[in-house]
């Protein structure tokens, strides 16, 4: 089982950036879905992005054109850039990754990293 580490995050003003990293155990980016959740005091957790097998991305609405998720080369980090931040970005953070396709659903997930964005 691939264990899965956020980091990253942290309390900032609203419009300020964050980026937030997942640390996997063993090379698994590059061959399986990997994906950002989170999940807001009182709700439901929900998607952010994925990305999949063949680098191809899916962004919630709510986030697009201010986050944007890489992997390094290595293929062991997967990255989250977060700008333009507002105050309903406030949520725990989950990294996952798939065991193949992202239409598969996820399997791993890591035990999240805090954000906090201030009015």
């Amino acid at each position: 089982q691939v264990q899965l580490v956020e980091s990253g995050g942290g309390s900032v003003q609203a419009g300020g950036s964050l980026r937030l990293s997942c640390a996997a155990s063993r090379y698994t980016f590059n061959t399986q879905c990997m994906g950002w959740f989170r999940q807001a005091p009182g709700k439901e957790r929900e998607e952010v992005v994925t990305i999949d097998r063949d680098g191809s991305t899916e962004y919630a609405d709510s986030v697009k054109g201010r986050f944007s998720i890489s992997k390094d080369s290595a293929g062991n980090t997967l990255f989250l850039q977060m700008n333009s931040l507002k105050p309903e970005d406030t949520a725990m953070y989950y990294c996952a990754t798939g065991t193949s396709w992202c239409q598969y659903g996820m399997r791993n997930w890591g035990k999240g990293t805090l954000v906090t964005i201030s009015s």
